[in-house]
């Protein structure tokens, strides 16, 4: 029972949690509600009692403890007594209609944490610990700083959404495009960490992926636009191919030795319309470039078939329109396609004389990857301890073992 528990708080507490912000109008009640909520639930349901709707259950669960605790504290509060009575007047049932507004609540949710209001640096943050889940250390090795930080930007930011009042909604349409860039970003955050999860036993989490996905078609609703065409094709052609980035056993399989029959490609078809449909519009931004990239990727029936050049022309655009070590390091892998991983090895090389750099487990992977491919073993085995050493998620941990150990029986030949 506890395994089918874990299972439904992955798959719905972020949304428990977005919809409990709505109701219960404070971030830190709301994040309190959900632990009650999920802790009322592991004592009353058995596996024949699971109810059909665990959702609305959870928000009625996690709103009924809130205003109990309200209202035990109103005793001694008369502040308390108000936020309760207006909360949840006497005698309401702990019934959450179906009817009620809960499929934007996600969407209302990065629009508060994105808010012009909040610090510039801790929206991000804000996002991420809210939308995804993801714990201030995870955070703070996502962005390559100190977890002290990230903690001091999260708690300014609900300190600004209280002290603000900000409303906690999806923008008035006038208002959308000025705020879009940010929402758009975390948006493709959440994506990310569901594409390729920063930690943990798994290398996808397909609850946050699809949420992703399913949160920017809602924006494509909301505001037709090519960069949401991008964002959301780019999220489409690279969810098609998740069933085949790891084996039966978990383990991680490159792009290059995919099996590519277990590509998803209903989802190929409706991301490469949009790409292309994004890439018609008068200004391409860097979501539909990225479309585009992944475009190549998809188009190819092997691994041999993708045109490499196109693909460091497009990172060349990217990189232009969005100067990023990151989608550097993306260059450098296709560039030893291109010209060998002699001309790739010297563009990590300068990265990795970048500290934020240095502390990016994929980089030195990546530097290691190219020494092997010269034959300079010695050199490519530090790169992989180092990258292990950095690596949180277990099946690229696992992944990187591997070539250790390939490279020690080379080293021993």
């Amino acid at each position: 029972m506890n395994q089918t528990i874990e299972g439904i708080y992955r798959s719905h507490s972020r949304r428990v949690l977005a919809t409990l912000i709505r109701l219960l109008g404070d971030f830190d009640r709301a994040e309190e509600a959900v632990h009650d909520a999920f802790a009322t639930a592991a004592q009353q349901w058995t596996e024949e009692t699971i109810p059909a709707n665990p959702y609305a259950w959870l928000v009625s669960a996690g709103r009924f403890r809130a205003i109990d605790h309200l209202r035990r504290r109103s005793r001694f509060d008369s502040a308390e007594a108000d936020i309760a009575d207006s909360l949840y007047p006497e005698g309401e049932t702990m019934e959450t209609s179906e009817s009620e507004e809960i499929e934007d609540d996600m969407l209302r949710l990065i629009f508060t944490c994105c808010h012009p209001l909040v610090p510039a640096e801790a929206r991000m943050a804000m996002a991420l610990r809210e939308v995804c889940g993801l714990t201030t250390e995870e955070i703070a090795h996502a962005f390559l700083i100190p977890a002290p930080t990230v903690a001091q930007r999260i708690v300014r930011a609900k300190n600004r959404i209280r002290t603000a009042q900000i409303p906690y909604e999806v923008p008035d349409k006038t208002e959308l495009p000025e705020r879009l860039a940010q929402v758009l970003h975390v948006i493709y955050l959440v994506f990310n960490e569901g594409y390729s999860a920063s930690s943990g036993s798994a290398i996808v989490r397909a609850d946050l992926a699809a949420e992703a996905i399913r949160l920017g078609r809602l924006l494509l609703q909301l505001l037709p636009d090519a960069e949401v065409e991008g964002l959301l094709a780019i999220m489409l052609l690279q969810d098609s191919r998740r069933l085949a980035r790891a084996d039966a056993a978990g383990a991680l399989v490159l792009l290059a030795d995919q099996d590519r029959s277990l590509w998803d490609y209903e989802r190929i078809r409706e991301g490469l319309a949009l790409a292309a449909t994004a890439m018609a519009a008068e200004s391409v931004g860097t979501y539909t470039l990225q479309a585009a990239i992944a475009a190549e990727h998809v188009r190819a029936e092997t691994a041999e078939d993708t045109d490499w050049r196109q693909v460091v022309a497009l990172y060349d655009l990217l990189l232009t329109a969005s100067p990023s070590p990151v989608i550097e390091l993306n260059r450098a892998v296709a560039v030893s396609m291109c010209d060998g991983p002699s001309a790739a090895l010297s563009i990590v090389d300068r990265l990795l004389g970048e500290e934020r750099m240095g502390r990016y487990h994929l980089a030195h992977a990546a530097r290691a990857d190219f020494l092997r491919q010269l034959g300079r073993n010695d050199e490519a085995r530090q790169s992989y301890e180092t990258a292990l050493s950095l690596c949180r998620q277990a099946p690229e941990q696992a992944f990187l073992r591997k070539r250790l150990a390939e490279l020690q029986g080379n080293i021993q030949q």
